[in-house]
């Protein structure tokens, strides 16, 4: 019996476990994308799959519908994979195992993909039920959202006709996104040397941490495990004698890492554990409302060649000395973080070390300075930067009829108006915009909580209502 059957809309909740158990890994889409593919032949919908992986997918209109203007609706097919650190799927090659509890649906150990199998599973239902009063459909599943929003940026729109487009890619009921961030990510690499040294292997561990998107979550505070390590290392070269071997955290550019390590030689194992117990209490207490499960631990590990002198100072001076989170709030609208980065991803090869720094900007000038001090500071430490996956903002539009059709739709479901807002985060609305000049668009979305960590959940009775009021205003786009 599957886990969400039952659950009303059931043609949504049925696409959304079977989407589920699918890998759909960012990277790792083909299966998705193939998924939609024979969705499409099955119901003998025109439709196009591209090299990227994106899929759009061509409905009629309704009966009585046929002159009114078609309406894109979009959502992306990949997912951001983390894990429970004691959890053994390999989320490469098997799907999630969804729970129910408490009216919300998560998955065990793992992420759970709503972020944006949400959008895929209502797309498809919308799709799958030509009794539906609505314009002429045309989805546009895109692929790789999550590294940069590749999909959307290969995607040929030019037999796109639509300039309204319903993205369902928000993650708070209630809120119409209007505005976005644009981004790009900027590896930092860093050349590095080795020689040999003796001393006895030990690995520091930073765990427990919160995480989460680092967009959104970026503006609580939440530590970041790859700049603690850093801090502790600098801190730990001034008190106790080490060699440096490695250092490593996070799995995502775009998600703030929740676990850290350095492996190390050293010859007093007992003085690196006492320091890493005192600076256990200092993160502690500094970060007691945001990481309340926030561990440094000193664990046993196997030998590894250390890094030349130099370059472990350069690289310990890299992790405290590059800029991470809030940089500049905005002005114009408040609470809104307007500029920020966000190192997500640090790894150590043999000759040289890479960080990974998801830049954000609502202004695209601050993208770039921010870009550029990137470049600077790794110039300056004798390494380089290389920028991927830059997408531009999406500027709010002071008349949006669509905006005002939802909104009217909502309130008349809902008893209140809609919250209007832009996020510190990257929507494919922004690549979209640049592409079909003109375009009329809005974000939407269910309640999901803790994106992109195994903490997440999806709301069932906010699904319900974001359906309703879905296929509310599909009905009125006559």
């Amino acid at each position: 019996m599957a886990v969400l059957e039952g659950i009303e809309p059931v043609k949504v909740f049925s696409f959304f476990e079977r989407l589920s158990a699918i890998p759909r890994g960012s990277g790792n889409t083909k299966a998705a994308s193939d998924f939609i593919v024979s969705f499409a032949k099955e119901r003998s919908l025109h439709f196009r799959q591209d090299e990227a992986n994106n899929v759009v997918v061509f409905a009629p209109a309704s009966p009585g519908y046929e002159a009114a203007e078609p309406v894109i609706l979009q959502g992306h097919i990949d997912m951001v994979c983390e894990k429970t650190p004691d959890c053994a799927k390999d989320m490469t090659a098997e799907g999630l195992e969804l729970v129910v509890s408490g009216g919300k649906i998560s998955a065990s150990g793992t992420t759970l993909g709503a972020d944006d199998g949400a959008a895929v599973a209502m797309m498809l239902a919308v799709l799958d039920s030509p009794e539906l009063p609505r314009p002429a459909i045309e989805a546009v599943f895109t692929s790789d959202e999550e590294i940069g929003m590749v999909g959307a940026d290969a995607l040929d729109v030019s037999d796109i006709r639509s300039r309204r487009m319903i993205n369902m890619d928000s993650e708070e009921e209630g809120v119409f996104t209007a505005s976005c961030a644009g981004g790009n990510v900027t590896k930092c690499i860093l050349p590095l040397s080795r020689c040999d040294r003796p001393g006895e292997p030990v690995k520091i561990v930073i765990s427990g941490l919160s995480g989460g998107h680092s967009g959104e979550m970026i503006k609580t505070g939440r530590a970041n495990a790859n700049m603690l390590l850093g801090r502790l290392l600098f801190a730990l070269s001034k008190s106790v004698p080490f060699s440096l071997c490695s250092v490593r955290g996070g799995m995502k550019d775009n998600a703030i890492p929740t676990q850290a390590e350095a492996e190390l030689l050293c010859e007093d194992e007992a003085a690196i554990r006492s320091f890493c117990e005192n600076m256990r209490a200092v993160f502690a207490s500094e970060y007691r409302n945001t990481d309340p499960g926030l561990n440094v631990s000193v664990l046993p590990c196997e030998p590894s060649m250390p890094l030349a002198a130099g370059s472990a100072a350069a690289l310990i001076c890299m992790l405290v000395c590059l800029p991470n989170g809030v940089q500049v709030m905005s002005t114009d609208i408040e609470g809104l973080v307007q500029t920020s980065l966000s190192l997500g991803i640090l790894e150590t090869m043999n000759d040289r070390a890479e960080a990974s720094f998801c830049v954000r900007s609502s202004v695209e000038s601050q993208k770039q300075m921010l870009t550029d001090r990137l470049a600077c500071l790794m110039a300056g430490l004798g390494g380089r930067t290389e920028v991927s996956g830059d997408y531009p903002g999406w500027e709010f539009r002071q008349e949006s009829p669509l905006r005002e059709l939802l909104s009217q739709v909502f309130e008349e479901q809902y008893g209140r108006k809609p919250l209007i807002k832009a996020i510190h985060a990257g929507l494919e609305c922004g690549l979209f915009s640049g592409k079909l000049p003109g375009l009329d668009c809005i974000s939407i979305g269910a309640d999901t909580s803790d994106i992109h960590t195994p903490r997440e959940t999806l709301d069932i009775a906010s699904m319900q209502r974001t359906w309703r009021l879905l296929t509310e205003t599909l009905k009125r786009m006559k």
